[in-house]
């Protein structure tokens, strides 16, 4: 895969893959309530992620009204490489960012990670 085929692929995406490579045949509705994300929000993502050959979705024969997802074969090749899918994000936010933009981002975010790590009071 050459890195032209991830244009457009957010980290929400990403993380979205990511979920369904390790839940196979989840539905949306699992994926929305996995990441708090609204129905209509995510049905907009898996559009975008299905449309662009990432996902896969298969009806299901018992009720025509749910939908099972799969990871496609670009998608699996994006989990399967994610430190370079993750490089190639971070090298797309650094060149958004200043160089002061970027190392408050970078405080902040080692900020969040050490309060998740349940070591901050």
């Amino acid at each position: 895969m050459q890195k032209g085929d991830i244009n457009g692929v957010t980290a929400t995406h990403y993380n979205i893959i990511e979920y369904v490579y390790r839940h196979d045949k989840c539905t949306g509705k699992q994926v929305a309530k996995a990441f708090s994300i609204s129905p209509p929000a995510i049905s907009r993502q898996l559009k975008f992620l299905i449309g662009n050959g990432f996902i896969e979705q298969e009806q299901s024969l018992a009720d025509r009204r749910v939908f099972y997802l799969s990871v496609a074969d670009k998608g699996r090749f994006i989990v399967d490489n994610s430190e370079n899918f993750r490089e190639s994000v971070a090298q797309r936010v650094a060149k958004t960012l200043t160089k002061t933009e970027l190392k408050n981002l970078t405080s902040l975010l080692a900020k969040v990670m050490h309060n998740m790590d349940g070591t901050a009071s």
